[in-house]
This record gives structure tokens, C-alpha cells and sequence, in this order.
């Protein structure tokens, strides 16, 4: 197969380390970061443990201001944008004109059910591709130097949904392809939206009360009060996903418990977030239930005292 150019945006622990597995399997491959991440990169490569293995790749990287400088959006097949989703619209306005200039597909590989719609405000519906990562836990352990660990699945689709003769199909299996070939578990959808909700079930199960908490996820979802809660917040997801039209059923829900419970104790992106005194993703995964809740006239408990609790400080005990 061709190698294909990709452009991650966030070369965090989720980002770097499907970026390191993209440019060992021989793909082209440019990051964004910032800070002490950033200079780490430039000078030595970006390392990433995975798994009892090591990936260590010397990689362009930049800020977005060098970006916009030094490449142009369709010098790229893909551009992942692999950044928490508080970050998403600040970096749709960093980077909104520079995108506007090109006609590459977007993919977003980030917590929530909103990120698409928002990037989409800025490049079109017809440029987004949806996606999810799935059973990864990744995280910057040192300024360039990530950790991962997971079965690390790729669950990707044209969003909202794929029409006949959809341009981005081609694409979309050319990725599947490249994807699976690097070592990255990869499916593509017909229905993205439904996937994007079904890993939102987990994430609002367990990643705001972990933060609240400070426990991992086999611990919370195996505790005789903790794991009723956990149970409590994926029904409210699943209730909430009647309001995009999605309507999980109850067989959702049990699946999606039955998994997180089987899963290695995990410290939540949420958790690691609190810990490190960073901006938490409440809004993009909470937020997202409540404000469906809301709008179906329908009460979410359990969602809105772990929330008010987090947004109150008590987490930050």
C-alpha cells in the first residue's frame, strides 16, 4: 500500500502514540504540541512506551502558528485531531482560516458527541470524518515521552452518516487498510453517531466520578456503591442519546457496563486531568448528557450531582 501523509494535531498520550504507530509502519507524519512537549520533540523525537515496547520517532513538530507557516492543509490525506475536547473550539479558531484554505478530511479522535458538529461549523459536514479510540488509556509522562495501553481500537466513519457514492468512503477505506496494517485495530461505520454515543455511555459512567473519587476504573465499576453509580450515569446516557436521535437501548447499556467492568484498572483521562490540575472534560461529556436531559424533560441524578460536585471544587480535595 502507498504511504499515506497525515497531520496529528495533540501529540499527546492518545495522539502520540497512534502517530509513532502510523511512522514506523512508513506513513509521512507531522504533529502539533506546545510547551515543553513541543521543544522536547524537536530536539530528540518523540518517545512512547506501549505495552512493554518502545517507539521512538524523530518527527516534524510544531505550534500552530509554525504550522500554518510552514505547510498547507492539503500537503496532508488526513488530519487527526487528537486534542481534549475542551480545546476543540479554541483550536478551530487557531487554525479555522488555515483549514478553510484546503479540502483534506478532518477525523476527530476525541471524548464527546460534539466535536464533529463544531468542526464541521468550520470546514463542512462534507470533510468530517468521525471516530472514536477504544480500550486506550495514554497519557505525557515527560516533556516528549507518552505512555499507552489498550487494545487501542479505531472505530471511524463519515459523519453524521455516509450517503451513497460518499466521497469519503474511498478514503475511509484506505485508512481501515493503513491502519490495521501499522497495528492499529481499525473498523469503519455506517453509522458513526451511534458509536460516539456508545463510548459516551462509558465515559460518562466513569470518567467524572474517577475524578471525584481518585479511583481507577476496575476499582469504581467492581465497588458495591461506586459500580451502582457508574450503572446510574451510563442509563442516563443512554436515556440522553434519544434527543440526537440515536435511541440506545437497554442492550446498549448492559454491553457497555459488561465491558468497562472487564477492563484492566485504568485511571481515567479525567483522573489523570484532575491529578495534573488541568481543565477537566465535564462539559464534553456531562455537559453533553445533561444538556440532551434537559431538553427531553427528563431528570439525570446521578450525571448532575457528580458534576456539581466537580464543578464546586470537591473534586480538587
Amino acid at each position: 500500500m502507498a504511504s499515506l501523509r497525515f497531520l496529528m494535531i495533540g501529540a499527546g498520550g492518545i495522539g502520540g502514540y497512534y502517530a509513532a504507530r502510523l511512522a514506523e509502519a512508513g506513513h509521512t507524519v507531522v504533529l502539533t504540541a506546545r510547551g515543553e512537549h513541543l521543544e522536547a520533540i524537536k530536539a530528540h523525537g518523540l518517545k512512547v512506551n506501549y505495552e512493554g515496547s518502545v517507539f521512538e520517532r524523530v518527527l516534524p513538530a510544531y505550534n500552530h502558528e509554525e504550522l500554518t507557516l510552514a505547510c498547507q492543509p492539503d500537503d496532508f490525506d488526513l488530519i487527526i485531531i487528537g486534542l481534549k475536547s475542551t480545546a476543540t473550539e479554541p483550536v478551530m479558531k487557531e487554525l479555522g482560516e488555515w483549514l478553510k484554505q484546503g479540502s483534506v478530511p478532518v477525523l476527530s479522535l476525541q471524548n464527546g458527541v460534539d466535536n464533529e458538529a463544531l468542526i464541521a461549523e468550520v470546514v463542512g459536514e462534507t470533510r468530517i470524518v468521525g471516530g472514536l479510540a477504544v480500550r486506550i488509556g495514554g497519557h505525557i509522562v515527560a516533556p516528549g515521552e507518552v505512555f499507552a495501553e489498550g487494545v487501542a481500537q479505531i472505530v471511524m466513519g463519515a459523519w453524521p452518516n455516509a450517503a451513497p457514492n460518499d466521497v469519503r468512503i474511498p478514503l475511509l477505506q484506505r485508512l481501515e487498510a493503513a491502519f490495521n496494517e501499522a497495528g492499529i485495530p481499525t473498523t469503519v461505520t455506517d453509522n458513526i453517531r451511534y458509536e460516539l454515543w456508545r463510548k459516551l455511555v462509558i465515559n460518562n459512567g466513569v470518567n467524572p466520578l474517577s475524578a471525584l473519587t481518585r479511583l481507577d476504573t476496575r476499582s469504581l465499576t467492581h465497588h458495591p456503591e461506586f459500580g451502582k453509580m457508574v450503572y446510574g450515569m451510563m442509563a442516563e446516557t443512554v436515556a440522553a442519546s434519544k434527543a440526537d436521535g440515536v435511541n440506545l437501548t437497554q442492550q446498549d447499556l448492559v454491553e457497555m457496563f459488561e465491558l468497562i467492568s472487564s477492563f484492566n484498572a485504568i485511571k481515567t483521562s479525567m483522573l489523570i486531568d484532575q491529578e495534573k490540575g488541568r481543565p477537566l472534560e465535564l462539559d464534553s461529556i456531562a455537559g453533553a448528557v445533561l444538556r440532551r436531559c434537559e431538553k427531553l424533560g427528563i431528570e439525570a441524578p446521578y450525571t448532575f450531582s457528580v458534576n456539581a460536585l466537580l464543578r464546586n471544587g470537591d473534586g480538587r480535595r
